[in-house]
């Protein structure tokens, strides 16, 4: 099977209007930068976006909220994003804000095959309202479902031919659980190499979760908050 594709557009060429994508990434850092352009570009709308934040006012995500495209956005973290807030309390957008490590798992439960997971988090709160509590051990869990995901795309810092893939710090944190998630998973490379240059003891997700790979172009790595130490 040949995974290896031109560009982030060709990669998307299927994505049609009212998919659910999962997206990768921790804050700006391990963003799909490349396929999220592509999809500004083709213009698709009515999506359900899953990722831990819906990124900044224009960037990541914010490039797709800017122009509409989202219909619901399913986040942990959303506060640094100023369209994102308007959208939302205007209405004009749907979200579901879901614990961390309930947003992690849920998507580790696709990767597995699990239809659902019982966790204690949102017990007793809002998060639980309409939502099975089942009682293991004398301690309530809640029911929540596996993600039902048409495509995954996630960032690399290197990958291979066969869509080995190898992330580099923080963007380790949600682009694994997710790559393992979508029906078809899109990876985006900063380094495409051949097939066995990778060392196998270094591999963070191997080839078989990834059907679709390329060579991104013209990251930015935009720092999300700037801290800088006063000179005296």
């Amino acid at each position: 099977m040949n995974k290896v594709v031109a560009n982030a557009d060709e990669a998307i060429r299927d994505i049609k209007d009212g998919m659910t994508l999962l997206l990768g990434g921790f804050g700006l850092c391990g963003i799909p930068e490349n396929c999220i352009a592509a999809l500004v570009r083709k213009n698709v709308r009515d999506l359900t976006c899953v990722s831990n934040n819906a990124g900044v006012d224009g960037f990541g995500l914010g490039l797709l909220l800017q122009k509409k495209q989202i219909r619901k956005m399913i986040s942990s973290y959303v506060g640094e994003n100023a369209e994102f807030e308007r959208q939302m309390l205007s209405g004009e957008l749907q979200v579901d804000l879901i614990p961390q490590g309930t947003l992690a798992t849920r998507c580790l439960a696709s990767g597995y095959g699990m239809p659902a997971i019982f966790t204690p988090a949102g017990v007793g709160t809002e998060v639980a309202e309409g939502k099975e509590i089942r009682n293991f051990n004398g301690k309530d869990y809640l029911l929540e479902y596996a993600f039902d995901a048409d495509f995954a795309m996630v960032k690399a810092w290197k990958g291979d031919t066969h869509g080995n893939l190898i992330f580099k710090a923080t963007s380790r944190n949600f682009n694994p659980l997710m790559a393992m998630a979508g029906k078809i998973t899109i990876a985006e490379v900063e380094h495409l190499v051949p097939a066995g240059e990778l060392d196998p003891n270094e591999i963070h997700t191997p080839g078989i979760y990834i059907q679709r790979i390329f060579q991104g172009a013209a990251y930015e790595k935009r720092i999300e908050q700037l801290t800088v130490q006063k000179r005296n």
